[in-house]
């Protein structure tokens, strides 16, 4: 799903400057192939992903280059906000209890597989 988002926000990007080229008629805004494959820390999981590219060869006012930055994957991102938000909760309640449940269902909305509730011997 996340690769479809990026392809549609690319061709998205694209069909708004179809139409803008340079002196000899060549498009200034065309796709550039996939970027580096990246790993991406998500809520289900770890992914590789190589996002694809756009060659913006269109100046602003001020001279300086136009570029195509994605508002879903951003340069440089590692992880989800939602794994960046639970970080910290799994790191206060695991180190000093040794419990994750809790903090891990917040992030998924359940109960990991796997994990009961503990229970006193008796």
């Amino acid at each position: 799903m996340l690769v479809a988002a990026l392809e549609t926000e690319v061709a998205a990007y694209l069909d708004a400057h179809v139409t803008e080229r340079d002196d000899a008629g060549h498009a200034l805004v065309v796709r550039n192939g996939k970027g580096r494959t990246r790993k991406i820390a998500l809520g289900a999981g770890t992914i590789a992903l190589s996002a694809p590219r756009v060659n913006d060869r269109r100046r602003d006012a001020e001279g300086q280059r136009c570029r195509f930055t994605s508002r879903i994957l951003p340069p440089y991102m590692r992880r989800s906000p939602k794994v960046a938000e639970v970080l910290p909760v799994l790191y206060l309640r695991g180190l000093s209890t040794g419990d994750f449940r809790e903090a891990l269902a917040g992030s998924s909305g359940k109960t990991p597989p796997g994990s009961r509730p503990r229970t006193s011997p008796g």
